[in-house]
């Protein structure tokens, strides 16, 4: 296998040295001819963006979970429209591999159709699959187009495309290295029917997505060449390079204006797939100096022998999905916002797997990178005109369902709901709350689609979707309250779920300047409850997670870990599926205005009991802030707060000399500092 190494896929990331003539063409833009000609290539990949969501099958891409995006043609990003900047690294690598390994054999071609999943060779994981296509202009290669989005299914060996029960690559299903998949473009039928092999389980989710990506991959291509025809190859071509010019210059101002020094931030995660354990996640110390910054991830747990691995641009990926969103939200999403970035992966770690792990559920073991640079960028940033941008991290939880079986419409279906993980509670910011139920923080413009579309789609019924109370994460600005929904076996005998998660028992994501975490997710499960009773007897408004949870319906409340294996469940049987995270706290809670969070409680976002614990406000009994009670109450929690307080040396020297279990650090890697101890030998 010539898959490329991690110094080749690093390189992949930055920007290609311009010819004179791309520097010659880029310099003879007339002023306002680049501000118009940017929009249009937005309005390109927007219109893109909306047929690929209009084409998908998947829950994911009917979400918007997704991303369309233009190249030049030495394969560096110029700009894309994306409901989620995971995937804007990846094509950069693949098209650069293409290009340098395929060029003569079996060589690029107009109407080639290229494919790729595996991480290898620069892919996120399995699900998450691209289709490119080359753009010729008079006979020359000019430019490329991508389609990314995710689809759950792959043939690997439990339904859903991210086993939990994977130890190596070789449980994933299938791994397609960069391939071309149609000529003069069309797919190849042997092909197609090589992806509806691979997706038995739900075959019309996977070739039609491939059919998706391929036709959103084609109509940006097509209006590109619109676009050369009507204003010249040398004015794509100058647009093209000034677009990257511009996005590292903005890139670099940006990292200029904060502070030089070293930031850091550690993270943890309590389960390596069906595991429990403690690891660190993500080691991540990032320098800044002048207009460059450096990411170190030394430190970091070693690979796990589960699918809690990802590969380094999957890494890097995640920290795109902040970075894109909160730091260069205003410039081109484009390999040049990268190139003043560099980073440092130490071998075998959770983070930099060896080439034959399983990676998979890459979303779980780098929600550590993703949390981890918003601290350190927010920290960074604080000091500089653009504090008021600051924002702490997002719940980051991504507790995914997958559910399979046969669907109320004869249809076999493997997917991943997007309504859930699509309603996350964001991160609170510097001048204000997160958003409650914002979305999905690895797609910031994703959809949580109707209820009642989801009911159609799926063998199942939700009786209530609501606000999760108290799952923000405490502070002078609160985290965005995340969601919880009941879901119901319906129309069918029974289907098969499974879930992901590694936040039951830790929270990965860390609070900023004194805020609180979120709480962590539990997994629920309603044992003995007569579902068709409960809806019968419920009026409304009385049929809550917090009525089920007490008992009022019957049937017995179990916790456990919110990541499971795949199991049956019997129509009529409940399962709590929507515990979508909310996000972390900005600030000391005992700083936030007594009327806000009176106003929460009275809006069913804070709990009497939290308002008085974590924010030392004392309500009335008809909601009204007692001031007298209030101050009381701050007072005492400031004077327990200094009788707990000790010196830092005398505080570090007792923890230093603390240990954890020996039996949840299987996973970790030596104490404290996290090496590899027993090498994994995968075959």
């Amino acid at each position: 296998m010539a898959y490329p190494t991690l110094e080749e896929k690093l390189a992949a990331l930055k920007v290609t040295e311009p010819s004179p003539y791309e520097r010659k063409c880029a310099d003879q833009l007339a002023p306002g001819d680049y501000e118009i000609a940017i929009q249009r290539t937005a309005d390109v990949l927007d219109e893109g963006y909306e047929i690929f969501m209009r084409s998908s099958r998947s829950s994911m891409g009917v979400a918007g979970d997704s991303i369309v995006a233009m190249f030049n043609a030495a394969g560096d990003l110029v700009n894309a429209s994306a409901g989620t900047y995971l995937h804007a690294v990846i094509p950069p690598i693949v098209i650069k591999y293409i290009l340098a390994r395929y060029s003569e054999n079996p060589g690029i071609n107009d109407g080639d159709i290229w494919y790729t999943n595996d991480a290898l060779y620069g892919g996120i994981h399995d699900p998450d699959q691209v289709a490119i296509m080359p753009v010729f202009f008079e006979g020359e290669l000019v430019a490329w187009t991508a389609a990314l989005s995710h689809t759950t299914e792959t043939g690997a060996v439990e339904p859903g495309g991210m086993p939990l029960t994977a130890k190596a690559r070789f449980e994933e299903g299938m791994n397609l290295p960069p391939m071309r998949v149609g000529t003069n473009f069309r797919i190849n039928h042997d092909v197609l029917e090589m992806f509806a092999a691979f997706g038995i389980r739900a075959e019309a989710n996977v070739t039609v997505d491939m059919r998706a990506r391929a036709t959103t991959a084609d109509r940006v291509r097509i209006r590109l060449l619109e676009m050369f025809q009507r204003e010249g190859k040398d004015f794509v071509v100058g647009l093209m390079r000034r677009m990257l010019d511009e996005a590292e210059a903005g890139a670099r101002r940006r990292i200029t204006d904060w502070a030089d020094g070293t930031y850091r931030a550690v993270t943890f995660s309590d389960a390596a797939g069906l595991a429990g354990g403690l690891m660190r996640n993500c080691s991540m110390t990032m320098i800044k100096q002048g207009d460059h910054l450096l990411f170190d991830f030394t430190g970091t747990s070693p690979e796990t022998p589960s699918s809690y691995n990802a590969h380094p641009q999957a890494v890097i990926g995640h920290m795109a999905n902040y970075i894109y969103e909160y730091v260069f939200h205003d410039l081109p999403v484009s390999s040049a916002t990268f190139q003043p970035i560099d980073f440092v992966f130490p071998p075998n770690s959770m983070l930099s797997p060896d080439a034959r792990a399983a990676t998979s559920c890459s979303v779980m073991a780098a929600t550590g990178a993703m949390s981890a640079v918003a601290n350190c960028v927010s920290r960074a940033r604080f000091g500089s005109d653009e504090w008021r941008q600051v924002a702490a991290s997002q719940g980051n939880g991504g507790n995914a369902i997958v559910l399979a079986g046969m669907s109320q419409w004869g249809a076999m279906f493997a997917d991943m709901i997007a309504y859930p993980i699509n309603t996350e509670g964001q991160g609170a910011r510097a001048t204000s709350d997160g958003m409650d139920a914002y979305g999905f923080p690895w797609c910031a413009f994703g959809r949580a689609p109707d209820v009642e579309t989801m009911e159609n789609e799926f063998p199942m019924i939700i009786p209530f979707s609501s606000h999760w109370k108290d799952s923000g994460g405490a502070g002078k600005h609160r985290g965005g309250v995340g969601t919880a929904q009941l879901w119901v076996t319906h129309h069918v005998p029974y289907l098969f779920q499974m879930a992901i998660a590694d936040n039951s028992r830790i929270q990965t994501p860390q609070p900023l300047f004194g805020g609180y975490a979120q709480p962590t997710v539990p997994g629920i499960v309603l044992a003995g409850i007569n579902v068709g009773e409960a809806l019968a007897s419920a009026t409304a408004g009385t049929l809550t997670l917090e009525a089920l949870l007490a008992g009022e319906f019957g049937g017995t409340v179990v916790a456990q870990p919110y990541g499971s294996a795949v199991h049956p469940v019997n129509g009529g049987e409940a399962i709590i599926v929507g515990l979508s995270t909310g996000g972390t706290g900005y600030g000391d809670p005992l700083d936030r205005a007594p009327e806000e969070v009176a106003r929460d409680v009275t809006k069913n976002l804070v709990s009497a009991d939290v308002a008085r614990n974590a924010y030392g406000v004392v309500l009335t009994g008809r909601g009204q802030v007692d001031a007298d009670a209030t101050r009381a109450e701050r007072a005492a929690q400031v004077a327990a707060r200094l009788q707990r307080g000790r010196p830092y040396q005398e505080f570090e020297a007792e923890w230093s000399q603390r240990k954890p279990p020996e039996e949840i650090l299987e996973f970790f890697g030596s104490w404290p500092d996290g090496a590899v101890v027993n090498p994994l030998i995968r075959m």
